[in-house]
């Protein structure tokens, strides 16, 4: 691993062998819908609180994500995974019950990235396997940042509405992989830790504007580190901006 202005670039990129990722409702409703693995119509999943249902979400994405690696719980050096409620609560109740060393971690609507950007340079420090996950749920979501649903406040149009659901990956030291796996994984060649950019939005409502200066920033330092152009990718993908988040990126 070397670093290049603030980008860590790979030499021996870590892979990822597996992943899955579940959804609710809603989002089994819009136009990823055929790209989840399962999803779920009760989106309390059977729980006696939204935020039960989250932690349930996540722990079968974790599971789903391990049988498609064809890794078992107890060949796992780390799981890092996070979610938008106090004290990565949701994670840990999804982990409790699977004896795999936990790593909690937050960062919102990077979570995902974090988590995989974390995971990619414990393999390459000397870590074999190592999972990422996130997860959130708009209900708790919204009672943790904003009014609980009973309240019936007023969304603004500015104001996105959080994903109700769970991604994992599993992420391997590419030196210890199996051949027949390596022919479907995908590399991770280089990570980028993004810098906190505060333009002073204070509105709740409107993440989107919050973000998106710092979305900018860090694609904009990883495209001069790595002296590439956002021709050269076929997706630049960012937490979700929103419409006005989006536009002022």
């Amino acid at each position: 691993m070397k670093k290049v202005g603030k980008t860590y670039i790979f030499e021996s990129p870590p892979l990822i062998i597996g992943s899955a990722g579940v959804a609710g409702k809603k989002e089994g409703e819009g136009p990823l819908k055929n790209d989840f693995d399962m999803v779920f119509e009760d989106t309390t999943m059977g729980q006696e609180s939204f935020e039960l249902a989250e932690s349930a979400m996540l722990h079968d994405a974790i599971i789903r994500a391990l049988a498609s690696a064809n890794v078992s719980p107890k060949d796992v050096d780390f799981v890092m995974t996070g979610d938008l409620l106090d004290q990565c609560t949701g994670s840990c109740f999804a982990l409790k019950d699977l004896e795999m060393p936990f790593i909690g971690m937050y960062g919102a609507c990077s979570t995902m990235a974090l988590t995989l950007c974390n995971s990619a340079m414990l393999v390459s420090a000397g870590a074999n396997i190592c999972v990422a996950g996130a997860s959130s749920h708009f209900a708790s979501s919204e009672r943790q940042f904003r009014y609980p649903l009973e309240y019936g406040g007023q969304r603004p149009p500015t104001a996105q509405w959080t994903v109700t659901g769970a991604g994992c990956a599993v992420v391997q030291n590419q030196k210890n992989i199996d051949p027949e796996k390596l022919q479907n994984a995908v590399k991770i060649s280089a990570v980028h830790i993004g810098t906190i950019t505060d333009l002073g939005i204070k509105d709740a409502n409107n993440m989107g504007a919050a973000m998106a200066p710092a979305a900018a920033r860090t694609i904009a330092d990883f495209l001069n580190d790595t002296h590439t152009i956002p021709d050269d990718y076929d997706l630049i993908l960012t937490g979700d901006l929103g419409f006005t988040g989006s536009k002022l990126l």
